[in-house]
């Protein structure tokens, strides 16, 4: 949807995008509190989310540094390559 991409563009928002294919976990653990939730800030190294894959269990940092304002996929959701996950509005 090319007016939707637009329409975050203008907003100046970043996608943090899947790397890989696997599954979304929001926490490190099922009863544990999620990594960032909206109006967290990030920096470049904060870990966002793990995906699992194989039976390995990689984190995400943010690679970027600002305030996420939305989760786009739920805990347990299989993800695809480059899929986005959050939306970030990058610190000025």
């Amino acid at each position: 949807d090319k007016k939707a991409d637009a329409a975050d563009d203008e907003a100046g928002l970043h996608k943090i995008v899947a790397p890989m294919v696997g599954t979304f976990y929001a926490a490190p653990a099922p009863d544990a509190e999620p990594y960032v939730k909206v109006g967290d800030k990030v920096k470049e190294d904060t870990v966002v989310c793990i995906i699992e894959a194989m039976k390995l269990f990689n984190e995400i940092e943010a690679e970027c540094r600002g305030e996420i304002v939305k989760v786009l996929v739920e805990n347990g959701q299989l993800v695809e390559y480059g899929q986005p996950l959050f939306l970030v509005r990058l610190e000025k």
